[in-house]
């Protein structure tokens, strides 16, 4: 199994990355989607602060690979030739996929602060930041994380601060490649 781990900041295009594997009928399993289920299972509304809180809490009692162990499960549970990971936070994370996954290849997405909060206001997601000094503040937790290293740990890195059709251009192609490889 080649496992594609997608790491940026809030905003970036991890989630137009998983857009674009899923229309190749690549499985995507959406790291955020392990701090949801626990943010609901408390109780808690989603918001950003709820999200980061719950993270945090993982993180303190399971390690700084805490949402990684969560996830492997469900990544496995896809039994496909290749799958996405979407969400990567920290270089903790990216050391547990490499050591689980012989075939583990990290993509980094970068893209500039102006165009991930124009990004993140269209989008509408209820646990997205509503302000640009939010948007600051969460860059700040998840780099604590480890978030920075995590991208420099990136095999390639895709820029988006260009058009869409040009960042959906260059997943598909590095997509297709990682696609390729396996067949």
């Amino acid at each position: 199994m080649r496992v594609i781990g997608v790491v940026g900041l809030p905003g970036s295009g991890k989630g137009e990355f998983s857009r674009i594997a899923q229309e190749l009928d690549i499985p995507v399993v959406v790291m955020g989607d392990s701090i949801r289920e626990y943010v609901r299972s408390s109780g808690k509304s989603l918001s950003d602060l709820s999200m980061g809180e719950a993270s945090a809490q993982l993180r303190q009692e399971m390690g700084r690979d805490a949402i990684a162990q969560l996830t492997i499960p469900r990544v496995e549970a896809c039994r496909a030739d290749v799958a996405v990971i979407d969400g990567i936070r920290s270089d903790a994370e990216v050391a547990l996929f490499r050591d689980h996954f012989s075939d583990f290849f990290l993509v980094g997405v970068a893209c500039p602060s102006a165009v991930r909060l124009e990004r993140i206001f269209g989008r509408g997601r209820e646990d997205d930041v509503t302000s640009a000094e939010e948007l600051k503040s969460r860059d700040e937790r998840e780099c604590g994380w480890g978030l920075e290293a995590a991208l420099a740990m990136a095999d390639v890195t895709v820029s988006n601060e260009g058009s869409m059709e040009a960042y959906e251009t260059a997943v598909r192609s590095l997509l297709r490649e990682c696609l390729e490889r396996v067949a």
